[in-house]
């Protein structure tokens, strides 16, 4: 019988944002893991910021190591090219800053290279609220 984390993955690597739904409501945990030990936010189909952003909003840790290769969720968002998701994961706290388990950055694996869209997110990311941008520097 397929358990809670198996049919959470399923369906966020589906894409299937009402069953994601459904399954939180339920009380189902957003970091359980599937039977490869990956968590939703790991499998989901990146290309669903909205998906995303409705795990991360219900606890899902987007700094949460693949078991298999060390890669972030940043990783996986920032290889295919997917901007609109590696920005939602910025937001909920991803770290841009952390090698996968080859030692590379997400901005080492970006789609587009260093100076396409994903790249200069990367290279140059917009501050997050309270997280002492230049604007709330300024005003201390």
């Amino acid at each position: 019988m397929e358990g809670d984390g198996d049919r959470l993955c399923s369906a966020a690597a589906r894409g299937d944002h009402e069953e994601v739904r459904r399954l939180l409501d339920a009380g189902v945990d957003p970091n359980g893991t599937n039977a490869f030990g990956r968590t939703p936010l790991q499998v989901m189909m990146l290309g669903s910021p909205r998906l995303a952003e409705l795990l991360l909003r219900r606890g899902a840790d987007p700094n949460r190591r693949d078991p298999r290769t060390g890669c972030l969720p940043a990783h996986d968002a920032a290889r295919a090219g997917f901007l609109e998701t590696l920005a939602a994961l910025h937001r909920a706290g991803a770290r841009l800053d952390l090698p996968d388990g080859r030692g590379r950055l997400p901005l080492d694996v970006a789609a587009g290279g260093p100076h396409g869209a994903v790249g200069r997110y990367l290279r140059d990311p917009p501050p997050l609220p309270g997280a002492g941008g230049t604007a709330e520097k300024a005003a201390r």
